[in-house]
């Protein structure tokens, strides 16, 4: 009993030290040291296909225009406001043409194709298909896949932009696309002239 005693004792006497500050090699308590804040989600690298430049695009300050797939304010969200859904990691098409078909597909690290209306194991989803069977975009083209929850996943993500049907239009056709990789965001403009026509790029975190 004495020494279950003293066992409590010392146990509860190191608890008083901890949350003092203060360690008393007698009392056996050690100070654990202070976890490493987790690293910045950066974008490591990008390739991207011949002609293409990926820049950030924006006024601070400035007013946020809706469905152009451009973080327009600077603030690191694109098209907030506009009923988008965001996320860490997103990838964003738009184009003007209101019966064109354009698809943004978007392959994350584990080799997952992100589909439309289901997170995907690492919790990617993609909003939207447009212009839509029964034209449900409105005209308002945009394709978003964005990280619903969670921490992203370092690797690599490969984004594949294709036309499908050029429908009342001739081309080319205009896509502007954005990226956002944590707080910073990357646009750029993309020309497709052909039905079939993709243009794919890599990045990596």
């Amino acid at each position: 009993m004495k020494v279950r005693a003293l066992a409590c004792l010392s146990r509860d006497l190191s608890r008083v030290a901890l949350a003092l500050g203060l360690c008393l090699p007698l009392l056996g308590c050690e100070r654990s040291e202070p976890r490493p804040p987790p690293a910045e989600l950066e974008l490591q690298q990008v390739t991207l296909p011949p002609g293409v430049v990926l820049e950030r695009v924006c006024t601070p300050g400035g007013p946020e225009l809706c469905f152009n797939a451009i973080d327009d304010n600077c603030n690191g969200l694109i098209d907030e406001g506009c009923g988008l859904a965001a996320g860490l990691v997103q990838f964003v098409i738009a184009w003007a043409e209101p019966t064109v078909d354009v698809d943004l597909e978007v392959t994350e690290p584990s080799g997952e194709l992100v589909a439309i209306g289901k997170a995907s194991a690492n919790g990617f989803e993609k909003e939207r298909d447009c212009p839509g069977q029964t034209r449900s975009c409105g005209g308002q083209n945009v394709e978003n896949v964005y990280l619903t929850s969670g921490a992203a996943p370092r690797g690599r993500y490969q984004v594949t932009i294709r036309l499908e049907r050029l429908g009342e239009r001739e081309p080319p056709i205009g896509v502007t696309f954005s990226a956002r990789v944590g707080p910073k965001t990357y646009a750029t403009r993309i020309q497709l002239s052909a039905e079939g026509e993709a243009r794919e790029l890599v990045f990596d975190l």
